[in-house]
């Protein structure tokens, strides 16, 4: 089983556990009828795949349509779902397939809105780990969905060296010499820095990639040129709307944006049956 099949199921017996008792008081027998899911505002549509998954995981005859892909931009009223099958595995899958559908479409458009917002081609615009627990794998989708690109995934497919790794091992050098000692030699290593000095240092040690941390635009600024093209630099830290081109300014090569996903507001839809 996959981690996005863990992560439904996990969700469906959050919400229905031992059945539906509504649904089920109401109907005691099977009736087919099919029902949309509506969009109430614009956005850009992330999850169908998932939501499509939920219903088949209620009632693997329910047949599931998606009238528009991932990443598609979906104005107000326009159907973008439709599923046919018994009313109760209908009712049931609802809330959930819903939750995902709104969720993941919400990270979607706000990733959209810095994409268009970041007026700096070279500069690419990436997520973090600061996302819903249990849900990364399918937020890490919505931010591709959005226009966005990916950061690690987790501690496990990437090397980055923050400030509680520098001051329990002694120095960046330290940390660096540790971390080549026993990583793959096809992972590149990252070290978080936050003053000049410590860039100086990221830059002894040979790091790969330099992340500026909650450094101010003429810090940046000072750093990529202190940096030249002896490592990637990626900006982190108060990175928001407002910000976003200034810091692309400086030259940075990556800025990774936490907003992404723990900011994302959740898009408004509906599921209706048609009678």
């Amino acid at each position: 089983m996959d981690i996005t099949e863990q992560i439904i199921r996990l969700a469906l017996f959050e919400d229905t556990g031992l059945g539906d008792v509504t649904t089920e008081s109401i109907f005691l027998h099977p009736q087919e009828k099919t029902a949309i899911i509506v969009a109430k505002q614009d956005f850009i549509l992330a999850g169908t795949d998932v939501a499509k998954k939920v219903f088949h995981f209620v009632d693997p005859s329910m047949k599931c349509k998606n009238h528009f892909n991932d990443s598609d931009t979906i104005k107000k009223d326009e159907v973008i779902f439709s599923i046919t099958g018994d009313i109760r595995s209908i009712l049931t899958a609802e809330r959930v397939a819903l939750n995902f559908l709104q969720r993941l479409s919400g990270i979607a458009t706000l990733t959209r809105k810095f994409v268009k917002t970041l007026d700096n081609p070279k500069v690419r615009l990436v997520d973090t780990r600061k996302t819903t627990p249990g849900w990364r794998k399918i937020e890490k989708d919505a931010v591709r969905a959005g226009g966005g690109s990916n950061h690690r995934f987790a501690l496990y497919d990437g090397i980055l060296i923050k400030d509680n790794h520098i001051a329990a091992a002694g120095s960046i050098a330290a940390a660096v010499s540790l971390v080549r000692a026993r990583a793959c030699h096809l992972m590149k290593v990252e070290v978080e820095v936050s003053d000049m000095d410590q860039v100086q240092q990221a830059l002894d040690a040979r790091a790969d990639v330099i992340m500026l941390d909650n450094m101010d635009i003429d810090a940046m600024t000072k750093a990529v040129t202190l940096i030249g093209k002896r490592a990637m630099v990626e900006a982190s830290g108060n990175v928001s709307l407002k910000t976003l081109n200034a810091i692309a300014g400086t030259g940075v090569d990556i800025i990774s944006c936490g907003a992404l996903t723990h900011q994302a507001v959740s898009v408004d839809l509906s599921l209706r049956i048609q009678n």
